[in-house]
């Protein structure tokens, strides 16, 4: 039986909240979003000035900044590729990012901790939408379970400190996330990504036929980052519970979809096909967030206004890219 007293409240604008992980694509949204909600005392630190798998150096930093909330927003991420390829780098550095940080925050008493997974947690095979129920229920999917080993690892250690402790902490579940800070790599995006630098760079090299990946219809959820961190922020401040919260916008839309709003917003004219001899991956995933909708919360950018913005930002920093 659990023994937490929380009271939904705003977080204290002055208190010390470190975002571990600030430099990511979720870590950077949730640090501006709170300086935009007026945060004056939020903490970061880059891998090179804390290595979170060095347990006596996070020990160390604890103790010495004392935050009261933290973030832990710090992963080992990569697409279908590197998680196939490297599972003990997943699952060993994802364990001890989660054991030191977590482990380090409950020895110096921080309040409040928000843990951030992957939709990947959930079976395989489970009923779409994923519901947070469908947790351990059935086999994961085999090309990223010591990924998602890893975080339902720290799911578990968040329901932990709560039955042990009494602490306050939670966890939330991000479906597809996109946005300004994301990983344009050719060889390590994912789709949306991807194709915003495909289509670009055809509009650049003046290409004329653009060529995707499979047939186009898989159906797939996408959460623009800075509602992301608003969520974050929301859950923080009104929401308690053991089970971790799905966070996103509840309707899915095909790739060929997506492929054609990207085309749009980089000005691409030429035409689009597909080659449906290579793999659609998972025909759908789709995560269920009437969780969160009935907390209070739900997604305010709509997908063909983020995929805008997100050209914009990836065209100011396109020469950053060109690798």
């Amino acid at each position: 039986m659990e023994n937490v007293e929380f009271t939904a409240r705003p977080l204290e604008r002055d208190a010390k909240i470190y975002v571990a992980g600030h430099r990511g694509l979720v870590g950077s949204a949730i640090w501006r979003k709170l300086e935009a909600e007026g945060f004056t005392n939020i903490v970061g630190r880059t891998s090179a000035e804390l290595d979170l798998k060095d347990r006596v150096a996070v020990f160390e930093f604890f103790a010495r900044e004392k935050p009261r909330y933290v973030v832990l927003a710090a992963a080992k991420v990569g697409g279908i590729l590197a998680n196939n390829t490297y599972p003990v780098d997943f699952l060993s550095e994802n364990l001890q990012i989660q054991l030191n940080t977590m482990d380090a925050a409950l020895e110096h008493g921080v309040e409040r901790l928000l843990f951030l997974g992957s939709s990947c947690i959930y079976p395989k095979l489970a009923p779409q939408p994923l519901k947070e129920e469908y947790l351990l229920t059935g086999h994961l999917e085999p090309t990223n379970d010591a990924y998602a080993i890893a975080k339902i690892a720290g799911i578990l250690q968040v329901q932990a400190v709560r039955r042990q402790y009494g602490k306050a902490w939670i966890s939330a579940m991000p479906t597809n996330l996109y946005g300004p800070g994301d990983n344009f790599s050719p060889t390590g995006s994912h789709v949306l990504p991807a194709l915003i630098r495909r289509y670009d760079e055809a509009v650049q090299d003046g290409v004329d036929t653009v060529v995707n990946w499979g047939t186009g219809s898989p159906l797939r959820e996408f959460l623009h980052v800075n509602d992301m961190a608003s969520a974050c922020l929301f859950l923080l401040e009104n929401y308690d519970g053991p089970e971790q919260v799905n966070v996103g916008v509840g309707t899915d839309v095909s790739i060929r979809e997506v492929a054609e709003i990207v085309a749009a917003a980089v000005g691409y004219t030429g035409a689009i096909e597909w080659d449906a001899s290579k793999p659609d991956g998972t025909p759908r995933k789709l995560m269920d967030v009437s969780r969160l909708t009935e907390a209070g919360w739900k997604a305010q950018i709509g997908l063909r206004e983020g995929i805008e913005e997100t050209v914009a930002w990836f065209r100011a920093h396109r020469d950053s890219f060109r690798a």
